[in-house]
């Protein structure tokens, strides 16, 4: 689609001002006083409630999750029982030392993350296997002190939901896993229209604390992967340091197995880039607050406003979430601009002209196609019209996506890709974090986003780096 405005840089010119552009310009954030910090404007946490519906009728239908609300506060003390999930999160904790006038004897880590908050909320209420399983969720905030932040994609502090769950053995545990993570890649495909790469992190890669984690990866136009969700088995280690036991079925005292997954804000981040252009935002459909505006051109010029506010009124019948714009202090060319920039899917406009002849004009905001439509057509039309337009935009998502997988062999390759074509590399070698950090400093960042295939133990690959037999194929990438 032509660049249109001046007001925007261009994404070939610099993507990183690209963006900030667009999060200004399009009202979706604003920075708060407190660097890394942002204030979520209306038209973001319209998404994001958005969001939030599509998941939470997915989790409480098909994972039997509640949800609930736990402090925002971690008492120090009980911080410091789980030695790796501590020391991975140690260096990113915000923590309060003064309560009132008073020191605190025993410091609050603002929660950098719920795990600890829900294990020692379940060893108070679970006591035997009659009790299990259990799925909790919550919608909440969480601060992780960053150097570097960028709206949306990496915050000091950010909005996300978190399930935590609680199982009487792995199999059951290890599917609650499986099933959370097939949610969030229906939620690309269904509601985001993004395709994401979808597998199990590399030990260097995978969660504090965590025995097996599994992420959703998007690929950003830039070339660059974005973490766009994750699931963790934790296995016993969190249950066992805080306490909670079940009596077993054999009467005896068990560990139970304990899972959790979640999502952030970071997907208002991988939307805006992955479907955005010059103009502003591109929304898909079903995410979108505004699904269709429409724009009275001439307005008082005889029924052209009535004849919108009757568009308007047929297709909100349907459920579809429709804006009529009739303030008479913009031109019909300041608002065509101002939701282009918004990203809204789909523009209708109807003047006396087009009036006269039973018409309404179309605009798709995605590839800026105009359409003539009888009036009489459109309330049967605009639905079908809004599903192309999300399917459209994930089948260009998912050919950016495939046009943008290589296989290399050597470290020389693993660069060139990085740089010249961007996006994953699939590289063969040990599976080792040792591996990996060299390999990460050697490509100026390139990390295993997530593994593509373990390989077969009779294998004669040898990993290009430290000469050892290959275990793993990996999806490499520089990342945000």
């Amino acid at each position: 689609m032509e660049n249109k405005n001046n007001a925007i840089t261009s994404q070939s010119q610099d993507f990183a001002q690209w963006y900030t552009d667009v999060v200004r310009k399009a009202e979706l954030m604003n920075y708060s006083s407190v660097k890394g910090f942002i204030n979520y404007l209306p038209y973001s946490y319209a998404i994001w409630e958005e969001i939030q519906n599509y998941f939470n009728k997915r989790i409480k239908e098909e994972l039997g999750a509640q949800n609930v609300y736990l402090p925002l506060v971690i008492p120090m003390s009980m911080f410091n029982k789980e030695k790796e999930h501590v020391e991975g999160f140690a260096p990113e904790a915000l923590i309060a030392t003064i309560g009132g006038a008073k020191t605190l004897e025993d410091p609050l880590v603002i929660r950098p993350t719920s795990e600890i908050l829900f294990s020692d909320l379940y060893k108070n209420i679970v006591s035997s296997y009659r009790d299990l399983p259990i799925a909790y969720n919550q919608w909440c905030s969480v601060v992780r002190w960053e150097k570097t932040t960028r709206p949306f994609l990496r915050g000091s502090e950010f909005l996300w939901q978190e399930g935590h769950c609680l199982f009487e053995t792995e199999e059951e545990a290890r599917e609650n896993v499986r099933k959370a993570l097939e949610i969030y890649d229906d939620l690309g495909r269904d509601l985001l229209a993004i395709p994401f790469l979808k597998g199990k992190k590399s030990e260097q890669e995978k969660f504090a604390g965590a025995v097996a984690t599994y992420t959703i990866e998007a690929l950003m136009p830039d070339g660059k992967a974005l973490q766009s969700g994750t699931s963790h088995y934790l296995g016993q280690g969190f249950a066992e340091a805080y306490g909670i036991q079940f009596q077993g079925r054999d009467t005896k005292l068990q560990i139970p197995h304990q899972t959790s997954w979640g999502v952030s804000t970071r997907l208002l981040g991988a939307l805006i880039m992955v479907h955005g252009d010059d103009n502003g935002l591109v929304l898909p459909p079903r995410v979108a607050p505004t699904q269709v505006v429409i724009v009275p051109v001439r307005q008082q010029a005889e029924g052209v406003l009535d004849a919108c506010k009757e568009i308007a009124a047929n297709l909100k019948k349907q459920g579809i979430r429709v804006k009529l714009d009739d303030n008479e202090a913009r031109t019909p060319g300041w608002k065509f601009a101002q939701y282009e920039m918004k990203g809204v899917p789909l523009r209708i406009e109807v003047g006396p002209r087009d009036l006269a002849n039973g018409e309404a004009v179309l605009t798709k905001r995605v590839t800026g196609e105009k359409k003539v439509m009888k009036i009489e057509e459109l309330e049967a039309a605009v639905a079908p019209l809004l599903d192309e337009i999300h399917n459209d935009m994930y089948q260009k998502a998912q050919k950016m996506l495939e046009a943008h997988i290589t296989e290399v062999k050597t470290i020389d390759e693993l660069n060139a890709a990085l740089d010249n074509v961007g996006g994953y590399a699939l590289l063969a070698y040990d599976g080792t974090p040792e591996t990996e950090l060299k390999i990460k400093e050697l490509t100026k960042g390139g990390t295993a986003r997530c593994i593509y295939k373990m390989l077969p133990e009779d294998t004669d690959i040898v990993d290009v780096v430290s000469g050892k037999k290959a275990i793993q194929i990996a999806y490499f990438a520089r990342a945000y």
